[in-house]
């Protein structure tokens, strides 16, 4: 396990110290740390499944998911709980999502017909989230247009924690830790799990919110520590949810939710004070910035084991049912509720089309298909999935990464080149 931590320390210090010059030939962090996770894994083939399946990975995995999903929560920009377009967030999350996952499992239905539909819900919880945490600089091309981007911005904040309680219950209804359970017995456990997580999540992030307020206004407070307090908010609400037998994801996503929301309000209230014109208060988003630090590390770790999961994915094989579905997840899985669920906005058709190819999947594709793969008994059902999420994670990044910027100039570009016509 040293030895483990050690290669990832070392890649994350080469990625950093040569970041701009990479980031110049089109090598994203994705791309270098999946490359040394094979290194490391053409190493260490004959332990790999051994290492992924420790308890150490599973409760790194879990920790990182919770972290991952408060930032996520506390992204949305404009200061609205949905964005600057909400109408449409809503279409998005509350109709597409359900779509997507419906048509992934339908797609793994007639694919893996010996997978239950529990297994086949996982595997959509997988595949469906999109994280534009591995492909920022798509989300913030100004080539796309504002309310494209409020959208995508949005939905890629909200839709893991949607979709984390289905997959906790579908984890159970499995055989998590060789437990076989009804759906009623699994629903039995997943409702309380996350009606403790909501209650702690709001308690918790309101609470933290506000003590931050009075410790700022009283001047007890640096802008060292506050920025280690938002960090330790994440790891506060997902110990104490479990304490108490609930869902710590949800909790961690709702508490990310109630802390932005009410710190943003006080200390949008305090900026306004100032004296002689220069405001006494950190920029609204100082608090965060250790948060996204220590987030995009956390993301790049899990890309690093992506790269060592990819050395067992292929000593498994990879057969052609997992090629076509990952293929159908990344397009038509996607593509078309989006469509479906935009139908009389105020999107045009290739504004609707731009929403829904652009949904590369990254980090909680990653933890969540760890997960599966650590928690499920070992054996043929474990290792599908396994190789569902390296073969889609890696697809996205050929597919979103060389492909996305191509299709956002020709959807972007045929409009404006029409407009300049004379009339």
């Amino acid at each position: 396990m040293n030895s483990l931590f050690l290669a990832i320390a070392v890649a994350l210090m080469v990625r950093s110290l040569a970041a701009a010059r990479l980031d110049r030939w089109n090598l994203g962090a994705p791309v270098v740390m999946v490359l040394a996770g094979v290194v490391v894994g053409l190493v260490n083939e004959d332990s790999i499944s051994a290492l992924l399946n420790t308890q150490a990975v599973q409760q790194a995995a879990e920790i990182i998911l919770a972290v991952l999903l408060f930032t996520d929560a506390t992204e949305v920009r404009g200061g609205r709980l949905w964005g600057g377009s909400p109408g449409l967030v809503a279409r998005v999350l509350l109709l597409a999502l359900p779509l997507s996952l419906a048509l992934a499992m339908a797609f793994g239905w007639l694919l893996f017909p010996g997978l239950p539909w529990p297994v086949l819900l996982l595997v959509a919880g997988v595949v469906v989230p999109t994280d534009f945490a591995p492909a920022e600089r798509l989300v913030r091309d100004r080539g796309l247009p504002t309310h494209v981007r409020s959208v995508l911005n949005v939905e890629s904040g909200y839709n893991d924690g949607i979709v984390s309680p289905l997959f906790l219950f579908a984890l159970i209804l499995a055989g998590d830790h060789d437990q076989q359970r009804t759906p009623l017995d699994a629903l039995g456990t997943a409702v309380p799990f996350a009606l403790k997580a909501v209650l702690v999540g709001v308690v918790v992030g309101t609470a933290l919110a506000l003590l931050m307020n009075l410790a700022a206004r009283a001047g007890w407070m640096t802008e060292q520590s506050g920025r280690v307090t938002v960090l330790l908010a994440p790891l506060l609400t997902y110990t104490v949810t479990v304490a108490i037998d609930g869902n710590g994801f949800v909790a961690s996503f709702v508490c990310g939710i109630a802390f932005r929301y009410v710190h943003r309000l006080a200390k949008a209230h305090r900026l306004r004070t100032v004296s002689g014109g220069v405001s006494r208060t950190p920029a609204l988003s100082a608090d965060f910035h250790l948060l996204e630090d220590i987030t995009t590390v956390l993301t790049m770790t899990m890309w690093f084991m992506v790269g060592i999961a990819a050395v067992l994915t292929v000593l498994i094989g990879v057969p052609w049912q997992v090629v076509l579905f990952c293929a159908a997840a990344l397009t038509v899985v996607r593509v078309g509720p989006v469509l479906l669920s935009l139908i009389g906005s105020r999107f045009s058709a290739r504004e609707r089309l731009l929403v829904g190819a652009l949904g590369p999947r990254g980090t909680t594709s990653i933890v969540f298909g760890l997960l599966a793969f650590n928690r499920l008994p070992e054996g043929s059902t474990a290792d599908t999935i396994l190789v569902i999420t390296v073969t889609c994670v890696l697809g996205s990044v050929l597919v979103h990464g060389i492909g996305a910027r191509p299709v956002t100039r020709l959807l972007t570009a045929t409009p404006k080149a029409a407009s300049e016509q004379p009339a």
